[in-house]
């Protein structure tokens, strides 16, 4: 049983590294500053480091390894709120959301101008 958990673990790790890294190309493309360092051990561990600017020196570190989640918001250096596991990854959905509506109201005003 245990081996399976730390497969379906492992799994999940490497979705949101794949995750992370799309994600980062959006926010990108939208003119925000946003990294995402892919971390390799070679022994089946993986991880990654995703940066994002918000603006106003607002600031998300979003972290996944074999070792946990973990979310982290600050604002002028100052850590501002983090979370763990499932709540990390709810915040991370939420950036996603965000970046999705800002997308379609991109696309509207766009059409609206045409």
């Amino acid at each position: 049983m245990f081996l399976r958990l730390s497969e379906q673990y492992r799994t999940v790790v490497q979705d949101l590294v794949m995750s992370l890294q799309a994600l980062a190309k959006s926010l990108q493309k939208l003119g925000v500053t946003a990294t995402c360092y892919v971390c390799d051990d070679g022994r089946d561990g993986s991880g990654a480091s995703f940066v994002a600017e918000l603006g106003d020196q607002h600031m998300v570190r979003f972290l996944v390894s074999d070792f946990g989640i973990s979310w982290v918001e600050s604002r002028n250096g100052r850590e501002l709120v983090k979370f763990e596991g499932a709540e990390a990854i709810q915040e991370l959905q939420r950036i996603a959301d965000n970046l999705q509506e800002s997308r379609t109201q991109r696309s509207s005003s766009i059409s609206m101008q045409r």
